[in-house]
């Protein structure tokens, strides 16, 4: 049914949702991004699922936006870069409004977008050694769409930290920034992911869900009105000679002119 990502169930009520396109360190696409929207949905009507473990295929958990799909937005029109740019926004709100825990399992690095996907989870575990980075600045754009989760995680004091600098920090880091609850050996984290799990497979459904709810009712706001400034944000900035370059330098193997 799917190409990009991959759902196994458990006669629990436990759906574990992979990102599988593991040779590309699991890069959002255009496609991707249509599977894991449709997916979210499905997993939300359905009322044998009481809880969702996301997760990455391969060594990386995401990689963030394809850079080819990226690339593509250069030569698109106004109107077309905020279609795509919307289909992003839209799957991060469908995964931080879903009405079943989600429960991040961050076996690998993450960078840009899969920051984002990190921070709509209710809790994400991380693995020992991994590497994150919001890297978005490097190629001449900025983290827009993600940007409402990212604060609504971290805070703006601690998020100053890293979103705008484009550094890389470790999984120790990324705890600091309450980006993950803990970290594990990479051996550990099945039965990290299990502890997780356990609590939700005894409390009631329905309760479960509007107690979620509860909670993103009473905290940051991400209403409409933002998600359409980051889109708009995110639009301007692909139209900018910076994204341009930046994109161009990374397809042409070289430095963008502001690292000369």
């Amino acid at each position: 049914m799917y190409e990009t990502i991959r759902i196994d169930r458990d006669q629990r009520g436990v759906a574990h949702l992979w990102l599988a396109r593991a040779q590309k360190h699991n890069a959002m696409s255009g496609q991707m991004i249509e599977e894991l929207s449709e997916a979210t949905k499905a997993l939300a009507r359905d009322d044998s699922i009481r809880v969702v473990v996301l997760g990455g295929l391969g060594k990386s958990f995401c990689a963030g936006g394809d850079l080819r799909w990226m690339q593509a937005q250069m030569t698109a029109s106004r109107e077309e870069r905020r279609v795509e740019a919307r289909k992003l926004a839209n799957l991060l709100f469908l995964l931080n409004t879903l009405p079943k825990p989600l429960i991040g399992r961050i076996s690998g690095n993450a960078f840009g977008g899969g920051i984002g996907l990190i921070s709509v989870c209710d809790v994400a575990i991380g693995v020992e050694r991994a590497k994150f980075g919001l890297t978005e600045v490097k190629l001449g754009l900025i983290p827009a769409t993600i940007s409402p989760y990212v604060l609504a995680r971290m805070g703006e004091s601690k998020a100053r930290r890293v979103f705008m600098s484009a550094r890389l920090f470790d999984s120790d880091e990324a705890v600091k920034l309450d980006l993950l609850a803990r970290t594990v050996a990479p051996e550990d984290m099945d039965a990290a992911i299990e502890a997780e799990v356990a609590p939700y497979l005894k409390a009631a459904p329905k309760a479960v869900a509007a107690a979620k709810a509860l909670c993103r009712a009473l905290g940051p706001e991400i209403a409409p009105r933002i998600i359409d400034e980051t889109i708009e944000r995110l639009v301007q900035t692909w139209e900018g000679e910076e994204a341009r370059e930046g994109i161009a330098a990374f397809f042409d193997g070289r430095s963008p002119r502001w690292q000369d």
